[in-house]
């Protein structure tokens, strides 16, 4: 199915499950963009938290809200994003990345807050088919590069795909009172990675041998998302451009990246008292 646009596509840096339930500067700026999109067909998300050996996408019709955290506020475990899923699409998935190998997963995973936490602000309706795609953790960046390049016919029947991570995640490395701002490695390695993203997608593929890579990317699960959207630019011959940036608690990066369409301008009136998505199921209300 065809549309008569190509859809955008995009990666965002979700940093902590808190931001689906806060109004801040990054999630201002995602709220942005669901305004300013043209309605997709359905939301396919590559999130750093479905990391497996194999590469699957979810085929159920009503994929179950997944809570992958501890620690947090009871009010983010009460959240819930109810939206659809697509058998049909998840189909059509498989099939666009043939010869290549895509499993179709009815009952293990559903949406982590990879995906709802960025949703929430984008398309609070919960109305749109959401479908998410796994990681495949045994393979190297250059497999995650060509796959995302695989995807690109989807933009053309309506599928808005994002990628769902951090360019910098370093858990371990956190200052929690650092507040806004990042290390001077982080820093770096997030300026490097724009000027590829913005200049030369493809390049990314040798971003492993930059000086800090290893403090940026200690482990590879939030990074690879990113690849899927450099695929999809190398796929159109185009760059992407940044549409919100920053770093925070000294060892994350927040930086965003759009593609096919402009950054869209952000307000700080109005727009944030837009409704979120029920936060606890309607049967759970009178208790």
């Amino acid at each position: 199915m065809n549309s008569p646009f190509r859809m955008p596509a995009a990666f965002i840096g979700h940093g902590s499950p808190m931001n689906t339930l806060e109004v801040n500067d990054f999630t201002r700026a995602w709220r942005a963009l669901g305004r300013a999109l043209p309605r997709p067909r359905a939301v396919l998300v590559v999130s750093a938290h479905w990391f497996i050996q194999s590469t699957a996408v979810t085929a159920m019709p009503q994929p179950r809200v997944i809570h992958d955290f501890y620690g947090f506020p009871a009010e983010l475990f009460a959240f819930q994003y109810p939206a659809p899923g697509s058998p049909e699409i998840a189909q059509e998935i498989a099939d666009v990345v043939r010869p290549g190998h895509v499993g179709l997963d009815h009952d293990s995973w559903g949406l982590d807050h990879g995906t709802w936490s960025v949703l929430a602000h984008l398309f609070p309706a919960a109305d749109i088919p959401v479908l998410q795609l796994s990681i495949h953790g045994g393979e190297p960046l250059a497999y995650h590069l060509e796959l995302g390049a695989q995807l690109a016919p989807l933009r053309e029947r309506g599928v808005f795909i994002v990628g769902s991570g951090n360019v910098v995640h370093n858990l371990g490395r956190v200052q929690w009172s650092y507040g806004e701002g990042g290390f001077d490695w982080n820093q770096r390695f997030d300026q490097h990675v724009k000027a590829l993203m913005t200049s030369n997608p493809a390049a990314l593929g040798a971003v492993e041998n930059h000086p800090d890579y290893q403090l940026a990317v200690p482990t590879p699960e939030h990074f690879l998302p990113l690849a899927y959207l450099a695929g999809l630019c190398s796929a159109a011959g185009e760059v992407a451009k940044p549409f919100t940036q920053g770093c925070t608690m000294g060892s994350l990066s927040m930086t965003s990246y759009l593609l096919g369409m402009e950054p869209p301008a952000v307000s700080a009136t109005g727009d944030d008292a837009q409704s979120l998505p029920a936060r606890v199921p309607p049967e759970q209300t009178n208790t």
